[in-house]
């Protein structure tokens, strides 16, 4: 089967360098496949999971907290705020996020930019989708 190499970095390292069959990333859209020849774009990511097949089988599962991809016909990067592989998530770090984030909603006030609102609303989510992730795992 044709493979794409596909490539994950966050801000501490390169965590994934190989060719895959299939990669499913969360873009703000909603869930995207990716398979070999796909057309070139570039997409924001919202707080989600990975899924990379290999072989006809799901392999690994990573949450990526946003960031972007860049998709090509024979490569993905994805460049995450932050990513961790779903084994290693803490549901009681997750709850803990959501509690800082909604928190942090809270504070914004109307004389806030909508730019700090939205930037609030995204960790939210992000934590959310962090928690359920764990719970999934």
């Amino acid at each position: 089967m044709a493979t794409f190499l596909l490539e994950l970095v966050s801000p501490e390292k390169l965590l994934l360098s190989r060719q895959v069959e299939m990669a499913t990333i969360p873009a703000s859209e909603g869930e995207m496949g990716v398979l070999p020849g796909h057309s070139p774009m570039i997409v924001t990511l919202r707080g989600g999971v990975i899924r990379v097949r290999e072989n006809g089988a799901e392999t690994e599962r990573l949450f990526v907290g946003g960031g972007f991809a860049e998709v090509a016909p024979e490569r993905v990067t994805v460049l995450a705020d932050e990513a961790t592989p779903l084994a290693t998530l803490s549901r009681a770090a997750a709850e803990q996020r959501i509690a800082e984030a909604e928190a942090a909603l809270r504070a914004i006030t109307n004389d806030d930019s909508e730019a700090k609102r939205d930037a609030a609303m995204d960790r939210l989510l992000a934590a959310r989708a962090m928690l359920a992730a764990a719970q999934a795992a």
